[in-house]
């Protein structure tokens, strides 16, 4: 019979598994990129200026529709906006017949991920729902609230920009 080495073990730097670990997270962060932003997509709606001198922390919000109505946006925050509170959202459109309404909470120098939130009709032309800010990573984080309404004419929205102060 005839005697077969001893195997050799590489006790070195595991160079190809570092490589492959390496390429699995680039992989997995360039997923989530395009995931991300597929969710996010705004191809498709017709944006709208909001009228100036908005604060969300202490009064309502709106923005006119071009000739199709109106949207008023109020977050009842007691003040102020804090990161990871619960927030009661209340939307009014009038002019239109939305089927669907949402509010996204999106930071606005910086990706702070996917806060979308979906609005329940509680009355004609008046949505409710609740929604969170994201935990803030500076002392005052940019966030912008965007309103997006389905309607049988497509999607309609505005955006409301605030400033979260980290407690």
């Amino acid at each position: 019979m005839k005697n077969l080495p001893k195997p050799v073990y590489f006790t070195g730097f595991p160079a190809l598994k570092v490589l492959i670990l390496i390429t699995g997270i680039s992989l997995a962060a360039c997923t989530w990129y395009v995931f991300a932003n597929w969710l996010r997509d705004d191809g498709d709606i017709a944006w709208f200026t909001p009228d100036a001198n908005c604060n969300l922390h202490t009064s309502t919000c709106s923005a006119v529709l071009g000739d199709k109505g109106r949207l008023t946006l109020t977050v009842d925050a007691d003040g102020r906006i804090d990161a990871l509170n619960i927030l009661p959202l209340d939307v009014e459109v009038e002019g239109l017949n939305p089927s669907h309404v949402t509010v996204d909470f999106i930071g606005r120098d910086m990706d702070m991920g996917l806060h979308r939130f979906g609005l329940t009709a509680s009355a004609p032309g008046h949505f409710h729902g609740q929604g969170q800010v994201g935990i803030c990573t500076q002392d005052v984080m940019p966030w912008r609230a965007r309103v997006i309404l389905e309607t049988p004419e497509g999607k309609l929205g505005s955006w409301f920009d605030f400033d979260v102060i980290r407690s």
